[in-house]
């Protein structure tokens, strides 16, 4: 790999994201425990770039390991081993101009060329700021070869006569839709489709073909045994014919399993943890929440809860601050229950009302939220 440097001088002494940049940034460091938001360093390294017109300043870079509490020399690390951060100025409309096998031998040479007389060497800027280029390994559009990257968007299919009009468009402020250049749909060939002309591919006729056409016929020896007749019958499904446990037999479960919970409550060994262990309950089966209506609560984490004797949305609720830090540690993930603020929709929960994430569990959007086996 090239070395590759920051451009100093050009970095100016301060960078910002822009505001509307924010909430993306609030996105990608929601996909991370606190502890572990370091993880996010190429997303915001990649929003850093596009709010600093294409390029990593030295400072966007500082900026970026601040937001994430990281040494600076790492962030450095990260934004020099990526090639899809540049370290110094670009134009308004950056060319990356893929000169691999495939488009090597389709033509970009020849677009190297227009590169160089209408913009310079690679990496310069023209005057005006609005092009530049470099050369890239494979952008992956090897059937529309050659091809270039402007900014965002892929344009393919080219000669050096397109792609000098496309160049020149730019120029001058005009824009260029991407896409090929040639008449092709996608990657389909130049004129339009060779094969799978006939309207019957598509219109569902083919589905009552029984059998793959132009086999040889068997004859009746070759044919072998039915090994079976058919399903055997069975009448069909009901959800009356079926056996209702008595009255008793409920009631006498339900005690068994109000004793059950209650011996669990009382008898979890724990260990020694800082804060309060919460004030533990006993219900009678059925009667237990689906503490699962709780984003970030998942049946793994319920059933912990449950061995603490939590079975309610109210219990949850009504925590402080020194239950918090208890359930906390004894689940082992720190600032878990702040983030995702449990307690707060667990208020909203024992209230009667509901919240955008439960209704998507009561709808049966949420699988981490589905019991194993079933929904």
């Amino acid at each position: 790999m090239a070395l590759r440097r920051f451009d100093i001088e050009a970095g100016g002494d301060s960078f910002a994201f822009k505001p509307e940049t924010e909430p993306t940034i609030a996105f990608w460091l929601g996909k991370y425990p606190e502890d572990k938001k370091r993880s996010a360093v190429i997303p915001l390294l990649w929003l850093a770039q596009k709010d600093n017109a294409g390029w990593l300043s030295e400072p966007a870079m500082r900026e970026v390991a601040d937001r994430l509490e990281m040494p600076y020399i790492r962030v450095y690390e990260v934004a020099t081993f990526y090639t899809m951060f540049r370290l110094q100025p670009v134009g308004k409309h950056h060319i990356q101009l893929c000169g691999t096998t495939p488009c090597m031998l389709r033509g970009a040479n020849d677009l190297k060329k227009v590169c160089e007389k209408k913009i310079g060497k690679k990496m310069a800027v023209t005057d005006d700021g609005r092009l530049s280029w470099e050369e890239v390994e494979c952008l992956g559009a090897c059937v529309n070869a050659p091809m270039v990257q402007i900014n965002d968007y892929y344009y393919e299919d080219l000669t050096p006569e397109s792609f000098e009009e496309i160049l020149g468009k730019l120029s001058n402020g005009v824009d260029v839709a991407p896409g090929t250049f040639v008449d092709r749909i996608n990657s389909a060939p130049e004129g339009g489709v060779t094969s799978l002309k006939d309207d019957a591919c598509y219109d569902g006729s083919r589905n009552s073909i029984a059998r793959i056409p132009n086999l040889p016929e068997a004859t009746k020896s070759e044919e072998p045994p039915a090994e079976a007749a058919g399903k055997p019958d069975r009448p069909a499904p009901t959800n009356v014919d079926r056996e209702e446990p008595t009255k008793q037999e409920v009631k006498a479960d339900s005690k068994v399993v109000e004793q059950d919970n209650a011996e669990k409550a009382g008898s979890a060994e724990v260990p020694e943890i800082e804060g309060d262990r919460p004030e533990a309950a006993s219900v009678t089966a059925g009667e237990e929440d689906n503490l699962k209506r709780i984003k970030g609560i998942g049946p793994k984490n319920e059933d912990q809860l449950n061995e603490l004797g939590i079975y309610k949305v109210a219990q949850i609720a009504a925590w402080s601050d020194e239950n918090v830090k208890w359930v906390e540690g004894y689940l082992a993930f720190r600032g878990r229950i702040s983030r995702e603020d449990w307690i707060g929709q667990a208020k909203a929960l024992a209230a009667g009302e509901d919240t955008e994430f439960s209704r998507r569990v009561d709808a049966g959007d949420v699988e981490s939220s589905q019991e194993e086996g079933g929904n």
